[in-house]
């Protein structure tokens, strides 16, 4: 059997945390933007360590899995 935990819980953070897709945080003009499909540097620095701590979270302490076959 194999675990797909892992690759299921990164695709979907790694859509959901996509800097200018859905959130921005910090935005241009306020500290979070909708939508609005920019980026900055700071704001890539601030959604890859939201994306670090989620996949820690979600795959260390909740240790969430899926197994297929």
């Amino acid at each position: 059997m194999q675990d797909w935990g892992p690759v299921f819980v990164s695709v979907v953070l790694f859509i959901l945390l996509t800097p200018g897709l859905l959130v921005q945080i910090p935005g241009r003009s306020r500290v979070v933007e909708f939508g609005n499909f920019q980026t900055s540097g700071l704001s890539i620095l601030v959604h890859a360590v939201l994306y670090f701590a989620f996949v820690c979270i979600f795959l260390l302490a909740v240790r969430i899995h899926m197994y297929t076959g």
